[in-house]
């Protein structure tokens, strides 16, 4: 499958997407791939290549900024923390990365979703919130749920899919009821699919501090990226 890494930018932020497709020419869906608290590494842009093998680009975003990336199993709060902070600033660098999809030659511009990881599960959440340009799905995949607080939400029209694991000490039961409440209120098209004894990263391999309420759970890994395929396959038909 053709792989490249591609600039782009949000304002004076240079941005570095990872983008794979099937190269069998046409335009097709995007799926947008958001990373965790380290920035875009390896397991986003493998998830790109699954999603490229499945027929859409998979177009693996850059929140940070192009060179800019934390330590694997290191706390890498200090990346997050400012655009936990300042929630308008995290949702233009988000609708930057739709719109450089969006321009991309392969790429249907009006079929786009976005799946996340962690922080990035906030992220597609975000851009849900936002009523991103030809956005049809987000998939928040061990994700955490705050909401944005930039004014009166409008009604949503992406729909919306999370995947959660329910002993995730970073997003627990009072949060999960409270991003279903947001999201009904919203008109928002939503599903919550919670797997029983999942920790947080539950699709990580690498994850192994069930101490700190992070594991690897291979059953809810995989019955994750079923839901995630059946889901992809019915908003961007």
């Amino acid at each position: 499958m053709p792989t490249a890494t591609i600039d782009y930018r949000d304002g004076d932020t240079v941005c570095e997407a990872y983008v794979s497709h099937d190269g069998k020419g046409g335009k097709r869906p995007a799926v947008l791939v958001a990373h965790q608290w380290g920035g875009q590494g390896p397991n986003e842009r493998a998830a790109a290549d699954r999603l490229a093998a499945l027929g859409y680009v998979g177009f693996a975003v850059d929140v940070y900024g192009k060179g800019r990336r934390g330590e694997p199993g290191g706390d890498n709060g200090y990346l997050m923390a400012p655009f936990m902070a300042d929630r308008a600033a995290l949702r233009a660098r988000l609708l930057a990365a739709v719109e450089a999809a969006r321009s991309h030659e392969a790429v249907d511009p009006e079929k786009i979703a976005i799946i996340g990881y962690c922080f990035g599960g906030l992220c597609a959440l975000d851009l849900a919130r936002a009523n991103a340009p030809a956005l049809r799905g987000a998939v928040s995949i061990h994700g955490i749920f705050p909401p944005p607080n930039l004014g009166p939400q409008a009604d949503i029209d992406a729909s919306v899919l999370i995947l959660h694991g329910w002993e995730d000490p970073l997003a627990k039961p009072d949060e999960v009821l409270g991003v279903a409440k947001e999201l009904t209120d919203a008109k928002a098209d939503w599903q919550l699919h919670a797997y029983g004894h999942a920790m947080h990263a539950f699709t990580a391999p690498t994850a192994n501090a069930p101490e700190k309420g992070l594991a690897y759970d291979p059953k809810a890994a995989a019955r994750s990226w079923a839901s995630i395929e059946a889901f992809l396959a019915e908003v961007l038909a």
